[in-house]
C-alpha cells in the first residue's frame, strides 16, 4: 500500500510542472529554449515541405496524420522483412515472417506494442532501434497531437452571430499537425527519454551496440555448453516504452527480466514513467484551455477510478479467496512480490502501457478481471492522447443522456449535441463490443484457432484478453496463447487499427462540428458539467458502457474462473 501511494504521489508531483510546460509548448508561448530547438526544427520543416505557422482544418489534420502513418508503416515493414541483410545485426537474426512483421508493424504503429515475437531472439539491433524504439517515440506524440487539436476545436471561440444568417460555413482550424508532432517529439518526449535512459543505465540496464557475451551455465544437466546473453541499447527502449505508454519489451518477458529491470529503484522509475505523461496531460488541460474546473473534473474522475481499480487488485492478490494458493506465485517476480506485481499490472492497464514485471496469466482471476475492466474503460488515465479522446467520448455521451433525463437539449459549453454528433458517438460505442465479442466468439467457436494453453474458463479469458488488449492500445497479454500464427497476427492487426484510428479521429470531427456552431450564452437552465453530481453521472455512464455491456463475457471468463478455483479449494 505504501508503494502504491508513493508511486502515485511521485507521479503527480512530477506531472504538475510537466503539464504546465506542455500547455505552454502547445499554445506556442515564447520560451527561452526556442533558440535551442529552432535550429533543429527549421531543417525538418523544410524537408517535410510544410509551413508550421499554417493552421489546418480537421480534414487536413487527419489527412496528414494518416499519410504520416502510411509512410512509417511502409518503412517499418521493410526494415522487419530485410533485417538479416541490414547492419547492426551482430547476432545474425533472420528476417521476420511476413505476417509476424505485419502484426508487429501495426502494433507499434498504433502505440499498442502487442508482441507476438520475442524481441531479443527475433529482432536485430537496427529493428529494435528504428522500427520499435523509433515508433515508441513518434506514435504517442501523434496521439497527443490529435488530442490537443480536439481541445483546440472544443474550446474554440464562437463564430460570429452573422454566420447563421448568411449560411456561410465556418472554417474551424485546429493547428498544424507536423508542427505539433515535431515540437512534441523534440521538446517534450525525447528529453524525458534521455533523462530516463541515463537513470536506467545507472541502475544497470544494458546500453551497448556490442554483441552479448557467452556464459557457461552452472547446471550442466541443462544440456547447453554455453549460453548467449542478449544485450543491446536496452535502456533507451525501456525509457521510451514506459514514458510513451508503449509497453513492448526488449526481452520477451519484458520488465520481469533483471536486465531490463534490475533493481527496486529501476522498478520505481519505470512505474513512475508509466503514469507520468498521462497525468501531465490532465494537468495541461486547465492551463491550455483556461478552464481549470474542467481539468479538475477530468482529474477527479480518473483519480477516483484509478484508486478503486488499484485497491481492488491489491486486495484480490493479497486477501482474496484464491490469494493463499502457492500456485499464484508462478510467473510472478519474486523480487517484488505479489503486491508489486499486482500494482504494476493495474497501473499498466490503467495507462494503456502494456509492460509487465510478472505474467498477467499468473494473476488471480479477479485481478485479471480488474485488468480487463481497466482496458475496456481505456480512460483511467488512459494512453497518451487516445485516453483523453476516449474520456471525451464518455463525456459527450454523459451530456447527451443527462440532457435527455432532465428534459433539456443536450449541449456542451453552449453548443448543442445534435443528430450528426450522436451518430458518430454511436459508431464508437458500438464498434468496441462488435469487434471484441464477435472475434472472441469466432476464435473460440472454430477449433484450432485459439491455441489456448488452458481449458475452460481461463482459456476464454486468454482469448478475450488478447483482443481487448489489442483494441485498448495496451499490448499486454495472458501469456500461454500460441499467438504467432496467421490467424492471431491478422485478426489482431485488424483490431489494433480499429481500436486506434477511430478513437483518435472521430472525437476531433465531433469537436470541429461543435466549434462550427454558434455558442449559446450560459444560463441557469444550462447543464453544468463541472460539478460533483455530473462527475458521478459520468462515472456511471462509463460503468454502463463498459462493465455492464461486457458482463456476460466477464462472467464466462474471470468470474467463472475465480468461482471454480474457490470451489476446488473448498
Amino acid at each position: 500500500m505504501t508503494e502504491t501511494l508513493v508511486i502515485l504521489l511521485a507521479g503527480m508531483a512530477l506531472a504538475w510542472p510537466l503539464g504546465l510546460y506542455l500547455a505552454r509548448l502547445m499554445r506556442g508561448t515564447p520560451m527561452r529554449i526556442d533558440i535551442l530547438f529552432h535550429w533543429i526544427e527549421k531543417p525538418l520543416y523544410r524537408v517535410l515541405g510544410v509551413d508550421p505557422a499554417h493552421s489546418m482544418s480537421w480534414r487536413g489534420y487527419v489527412l496528414a496524420f494518416l499519410l504520416s502513418n502510411l509512410v512509417l508503416a511502409v518503412l517499418t515493414q521493410a526494415v522487419f522483412m530485410t533485417q538479416a541483410w541490414l547492419p547492426f545485426n551482430p547476432d545474425n537474426i533472420p528476417n521476420l515472417r511476413w505476417d509476424t512483421a505485419l502484426h508487429t508493424m501495426v502494433s507499434f504503429l498504433t502505440n499498442t506494442n502487442q508482441q507476438h515475437y520475442s524481441g531479443q531472439a527475433q529482432l536485430s539491433y537496427l529493428s529494435q532501434m528504428t522500427g520499435i524504439t523509433g515508433l515508441q517515440v513518434i506514435t504517442p506524440m501523434m496521439g497527443l497531437a490529435l488530442a490537443v487539436a480536439t481541445l483546440r476545436a472544443l474550446f474554440a471561440k464562437a463564430p460570429a452571430a452573422t454566420t447563421a444568417d448568411t449560411h456561410t460555413p465556418v472554417r474551424v482550424t485546429v493547428g498544424n499537425y507536423y508542427a505539433d508532432v515535431v515540437r512534441l517529439c523534440l521538446r517534450f518526449l525525447l528529453p524525458l527519454c534521455l533523462l530516463w535512459a541515463l537513470l536506467l543505465t545507472w541502475q544497470g540496464v544494458p546500453s551497448t551496440l556490442a554483441a552479448g557475451p557467452q556464459a557457461t551455465p552452472i547446471d550442466a544437466s541443462a544440456g547447453m555448453a554455453t549460453q548467449k546473453i542478449p544485450l543491446g541499447p536496452v535502456a533507451a527502449m525501456v525509457a521510451a516504452k514506459q514514458l510513451g505508454a508503449n509497453g513492448g519489451g526488449w526481452y520477451g518477458p519484458n520488465s520481469s527480466v533483471p536486465l531490463e529491470n534490475p533493481t527496486p529503484l529501476s522498478n520505481a522509475l519505470e512505474l513512475v514513467g508509466i503514469v507520468l505523461i498521462p497525468i501531465a496531460i490532465i494537468f495541461m488541460i486547465g492551463r491550455f484551455t483556461g478552464r481549470r474546473k474542467f481539468a479538475a473534473l477530468v482529474f477527479g474522475c480518473m483519480l477516483g477510478m484509478s484508486l478503486l481499480s488499484t485497491f481492488a487488485s491489491l486486495w484480490s492478490e493479497g486477501h482474496g479467496a484464491t490469494a493463499a494458493s502457492a500456485l499464484l506465485m508462478e510467473g510472478k517476480e519474486t523480487r517484488f512480490g505479489a503486491d508489486g506485481t499486482a500494482l504494476w499490472a493495474t497501473l499498466t492497464t490503467q495507462v494503456q502501457n502494456g509492460s509487465v514485471n510478472g505474467m498477467q496469466d499468473s494473476m488471480s482471476p479477479l485481478t485479471g478481471l480488474v485488468s480487463l475492466v481497466n482496458m475496456l474503460v481505456s480512460a483511467i488515465w488512459g494512453g497518451i492522447g487516445c485516453g483523453l479522446q476516449q474520456f471525451l467520448v464518455y463525456l459527450l455521451m454523459a451530456v447527451f443522456l443527462a440532457g435527455l433525463m432532465t428534459g433539456r437539449t443536450p449541449e456542451l459549453f453552449g453548443r448543442k449535441l445534435e443528430t450528426p454528433q450522436v451518430r458518430l458517438l454511436a459508431v464508437l460505442v458500438l464498434l468496441q463490443p462488435i469487434t471484441l465479442l464477435g472475434l472472441t466468439a469466432l476464435t473460440l467457436a472454430l477449433p484450432g484457432l485459439a491455441g489456448t494453453s488452458n481449458p475452460g474458463f481461463h482459456g476464454i479469458s486468454q482469448v478475450f484478453y488478447e483482443f481487448t488488449s489489442a483494441y485498448a492500445n495496451n499490448g499486454s497479454g495472458f501469456e500461454g496463447l500460441a499467438d504467432n500464427t496467421l490467424w492471431w497476427n491478422l485478426s489482431c492487426a485488424l483490431v489494433l487499427a480499429l481500436g486506434r484510428f477511430p478513437v483518435l479521429i472521430i472525437p476531433l470531427v465531433i469537436a470541429c462540428q461543435l466549434a462550427a456552431k454558434r455558442q449559446a450564452p450560459q444560463s441557469a437552465g444550462s447543464l453544468q458539467i463541472e460539478t460533483p453530481t455530473f462527475a458521478l453521472t459520468l462515472v456511471c455512464v462509463i460503468v454502463v458502457l463498459t462493465v455492464l455491456q461486457f458482463m456476460p463475457a466477464l462472467v464466462l471468463g474471470p468470474v467463472a474462473d475465480h468461482l471454480s478455483l474457490t470451489l476446488q479449494g473448498a
